[in-house]
């Protein structure tokens, strides 16, 4: 394939927030479409998206130009007084180091709705960097314009004296005035200094026919109305233009966009993903590795476990046997490091008081965690499965999800802090997307339509945040929304331009719980961003890629409910009643009345008026019957509560199949919980729990390729062991079924 003679170097992604439109993989798409052999991403101080486009320009045959549009302070006293952007290129590892590093210093440094860099620290860095002047809006070009040609010279002269032939002039043509005006000094500058020039689009929006949406984003984000003249803006000829386009608009100067592709050919690198790289913990014992510590700590926390415990000795060697099982397991997949990490942070915050969750998630099926004290929960009665948790068939992170008390939760994150140092702990990114309805809602006031006008069109569409409707799907399944599209005007304009905001990034904020931490500096290994509410550092790529770049996610949730708990033991302190939590018995008689009568006003997962009417169904007699509850109540499984209620008050029941009565035994044959379709699997088809846990994942996934193939494997397995063909598949078929919403 002939690849076009030209390259974009000056893109606005959507990740520059509220100013760039052009989503990336639309630009990827675009690049392909007009035959570019690369494109740059130029977002402004940020590289939010920097391992997001590596990605999809791999797949895409395109090499990716890392890049960033970096401010310098403003030379205008006047506060507010917006900064002057240059863009800086990665042309090898060293130059992505030195742009992370410099990204990440606008954020800590400065404010990060505009962050700067000095001249001083550009220059230091410089190493690995090629060096564009920033076009209309940068330096040289307002210096000239504002008759400043002496420091114009003094500015390209510091430039160059620390980027030598990587300096290079950038030229825009947006059909400005200013432009016009200026660019012969430009010109004579470069060839005073002996600079190349390189011409650029600086594109915010991907089409033509976007200059409208993107203008209403624009105002959106000011509190602006488009209406109003005195307001930033850019100009229609800020898009994503073909190659042949910009050949036209530089034919003059054919050596500016000669240049585009020689700049592609010096920035030879890209966001490569990592294994994951977890700190050592400092609490490994001296002259022991971390294996060896964790199998020591475990084996020391299981006795400390059993020996409150009556058992047999077969009971004794079932725990002995899963223990080493896990921790075989935990070893060869390299994770001892993580466990003794969670255990070392979780033990420090029970020390000291704080109320710990007893764990949930599939991390509740780990006995190491329960000998480590990460969780509270056996998981050998309650059948729970460590291979749901940690599977020896897919390397995957373990992800434990712990609960700590909402109003001390930020201790325990301090003393990860102090434990491995500031610079290598860091919260995650996570970046609000505008949803239907807010578009619909934010692109009324910039139009300045009516509020009632707007709020009617806005109500119209369905509101579910777990599962949002996207402004076309609500158009087509809401004919009163196709009757104000078709007879007004204002309204068709409303929504066009709704529909092509809808699902851009808005704002930046912080994952809930998610905390990384880091074997070195985290600027070493990804860009920073800086909460303006905290001193701690967050990553600038959210939780999908920031674990592709190697760093290991840790859950650190605030839960309300333990701080209420624990406020009413220190209440029932006062009194002189003294509970302990976790000896509290679990077959009370009188709390199983309580819990049938519905009488759990603010109880944990028990308060809703929904629920309180299924445990007066239920009305239970054991915790089997609570978990089953809090299981089933939800869309899906909601269906099978009467078949349940029924039959633990006596209806007879009969399982898909014989060998299953024993799983489905304690949920009254329907299928509740994973961990029974990773069983089924197991006893009916010979699968290890392993191979179960792939099954699990597929099924949840819903890729046909993968359910046919397992299905295959499935029935196969079956057949081999005597069950009737037809039988297998429908045996198939309901757990399918189940796992459109299993828990």
């Amino acid at each position: 394939m002939s690849y076009a003679d030209f390259v974009h170097l000056r893109v606005h992604s959507a990740y520059s927030l509220s100013q760039g439109a052009i989503r990336v993989p639309e630009m990827v798409s675009l690049t392909k479409e007009m035959r570019m052999p690369a494109v740059a991403i130029t977002d402004s101080g940020n590289l939010f998206g920097a391992l997001e486009f590596s990605q999809y320009t791999s797949k895409s045959g395109i090499q990716p130009i890392i890049g960033c549009q970096l401010g310098l302070p403003s030379r205008n006293d006047k506060p507010g007084s917006p900064s002057e952007p240059i863009v800086m290129l990665a042309q090898n590892e060293v130059g992505l180091a030195n742009l992370q590093y410099l990204s990440s210093t606008g954020f800590r440094e400065s404010d990060p709705a505009d962050p700067v860099i000095s001249m001083e620290v550009m220059c230091e860095r410089s190493e690995g960097l090629l060096l564009l002047t920033g076009g209309t809006r940068g330096p040289v070009f307002q210096m000239l314009a504002d008759g400043q040609k002496d420091e114009a010279e003094r500015w390209l002269a510091q430039a160059k004296e620390a980027f030598g032939d990587r300096l290079i002039v950038e030229l825009h043509r947006h059909n400005l005035a200013v432009e016009k005006a200026v660019e012969p000094g430009v010109l004579a500058l470069a060839d005073e200094f002996g600079l190349p020039l390189v011409a650029t689009n600086e594109c915010f929006f991907p089409r033509p026919e976007m200059y409208e949406a993107h203008d209403a984003l624009i105002c959106i984000a000011q509190g602006r109305t488009m209406a109003e003249r005195d307001r930033w803006r850019v100009t229609p000829e800020h898009w994503f233009k073909p190659p042949e386009m910009m050949r036209a608009l530089f034919a003059d100067l054919p050596d500016a966009c000669d240049n585009t592709l020689e700049i592609a050919r010096r920035c030879a690198i890209k966001v490569e993903t990592r294994k994951p790289l977890l700190p050592v913990c400092p609490k490994v014992r001296e002259g022991a590795t971390e294996d060896e510590t964790l199998r020591a700590m475990a084996w020391e926390g299981l006795e400390k476990r059993l020996s409150s415990m009556t058992m047999d000795e077969e009971t004794r060697q079932k725990y002995k046997d899963r223990l080493t099982f896990e921790l075989d397991i935990i070893s060869r997949m390299g994770f001892p490091g993580y466990f003794m990490i969670v255990a070392d942070f979780i033990q420090w915050g029970k020390a000291h008081d704080i109320p710990v969750g007893p764990g949930r998630g599939s991390g509740a099926g780990s006995l190491a965690a329960w000998a480590l004290t990460i969780t509270d929960i056996d998981p050998i009665p309650f059948n729970l499965l460590f291979e749901r948790f940690l599977n020896p068939e897919r390397v995957s992170m373990p992800d434990f999800d712990i609960d700590f008390c909402q109003d001390r939760r930020d201790e325990v994150i301090a003393y990860v802090r102090r434990e491995y140092g500031p610079d290598r702990v860091a919260q995650i990114i996570t970046f609000g997307k505008l949803q239907a309805r807010a578009a619909v809602r934010d692109v009324g006031r910039v139009l300045g339509l009516p509020y009632g006008m707007v709020n009617r069109v806005a109500e119209l569409i369905p509101n579910n945040p777990a599962k949002p409707t996207t402004l076309k799907e609500a158009i087509a399944g809401e004919p009163k929304l196709q009757e104000m599209r078709d007879n007004d005007e204002a309204l068709r304009r409303l929504l066009e331009i709704g529909q092509q905001i809808e699902g851009l990034f808005r704002h930046a904020s912080t994952h809930a719980a998610g905390v990384v931490i880091g074997d070195r500096p985290l600027v070493e290994l990804v860009p920073l961003y800086r909460d303006p509410k905290s001193d701690m550092l967050v990553t600038q790529y959210n939780m999908k890629f920031v674990e592709q770049a190697g760093l290991v996610k840790f859950d650190f949730l605030g839960l309300t409910t333990l701080t209420i708990l624990q406020r009413g033991v220190g209440f029932l302190k006062k009194m002189g009643i003294e509970v302990d939590l976790s000896r509290i018995p679990l077959n009370d008689p009188a709390t199983y009345d309580m819990l049938s009568n519905g009488d759990t006003a603010g109880v944990f997962q028990f308060e809703g008026a929904g629920m309180r009417d299924v445990l007066k169904q239920m009305r239970p007699t054991r915790l089997e019957d609570l978990i089953a509850a809090v299981a089933l109540y939800r869309p899906g499984p909601m269906a099978n509560i009467p078949d349940y209620c029924r039959r633990k008050h006596g209806e007879a029941w009969e399982p898909p199949h014989e060998e299953l009565r024993d799983i489905l035994e304690e949920t009254y044959g329907i299928m509740v919980y994973q961990e029974q379709v990773m069983q089924i699997a197991q006893k009916m088809a010979g699968y290890s729990l392993g191979g179960a846990d792939l099954l699990r994942r597929a099924m949840g996934k819903k890729i046909r390729a993968e359910m046919d193939t397992q299905r295959e494997i499935f029935t196969e397995g079956a057949v081999k062991r005597g069950i009737d063909r037809d039988k297998a598949v429908e045996v198939f078929d309901l757990m399918a079924k189940f796992a459109d919403y299993g828990f």
